[in-house]
């Protein structure tokens, strides 16, 4: 049975991962990003209507007001309307959510492996705290790419943009986006991944420490003793 020290650890090591599993799983459910930008039936440079994309993952919203010429409202599937369109945006948010699946993936890896050390002792197997530190590491380092990618694909490609124009022939200008509470909940996860990593590496290194003190004695005896 593990001690109490290494149950403690372990356990906290998995509630970091759990809290972290939480604010990715809202975080996933609610908007990304909101963008904002006038528009114009095309080659008429009459920039008079404007457009409103609420971006979730798997949702948007859209407003359009005299874009070109009338006004909508309404709720659509962002990967349908991705998928009319085409090229790089579509490509890249499959990637995004595919990311994100595989993140999931790894943190319950990562649950599962910490409760499982908080009763047992797998020490040197995969089931180990190198199979935490793997799953934990993976799951930073793809929502890292997931930030990135957001980034590009809403920054440099322009889904939003993609998005309006998906249905109509128009121009747009003096476009902004603000990045929302979905995407920024990566963070806290990415913390809760390395403060999960600290946890078991803190008890790693005490207990490798402890065990070198152990040994220092026996090590230092003079060899006359060894030698009985």
């Amino acid at each position: 049975m593990p001690s109490s020290k290494k149950t403690l650890h372990f356990l906290t090591s998995s509630l970091a991962t759990s809290a972290g599993v939480g604010m990715l799983g809202y975080g996933m459910s609610t908007q990304w990003s909101v963008s904002e930008m006038n528009c114009s039936p095309r080659g008429e440079q009459n920039f008079t209507g404007t457009a409103n994309v609420k971006f979730e993952l798997f949702s948007c919203q859209l407003a359009k007001r005299s874009c070109p010429s009338f006004n909508t409202d309404g709720n659509f599937e962002v990967f349908e309307l991705l998928a009319d369109v085409g090229g790089a945006s579509f490509i890249l948010h499959a990637i995004i959510i595919g990311l994100l699946a595989l993140t999931l993936l790894s943190s319950a890896c990562s649950i599962l492996i910490t409760l499982y050390n908080s009763v047992s002792n797998p020490y040197q197997t995969y089931m180990g705290p190198l199979g935490l530190y793997t799953c934990s590491s993976i799951s930073s380092v793809l929502s890292l790419l997931v930030l990135v990618l957001f980034l590009i694909n809403t920054l440099v490609v322009g889904v939003p943009q993609e998005l309006v124009q998906s249905n109509v022939a128009v121009d747009l200008k003096d476009i902004s986006t603000q990045l929302q509470v979905g995407f920024y909940l990566l963070i806290p996860f990415m913390v809760c991944s390395v403060f999960a990593i600290l946890c078991v590496f803190m008890y790693e290194h005490s207990a490798y420490t402890q065990r070198k003190e152990q040994q220092r004695p026996t090590e230092d005896a003079p060899k006359e003793i060894m030698m009985y």
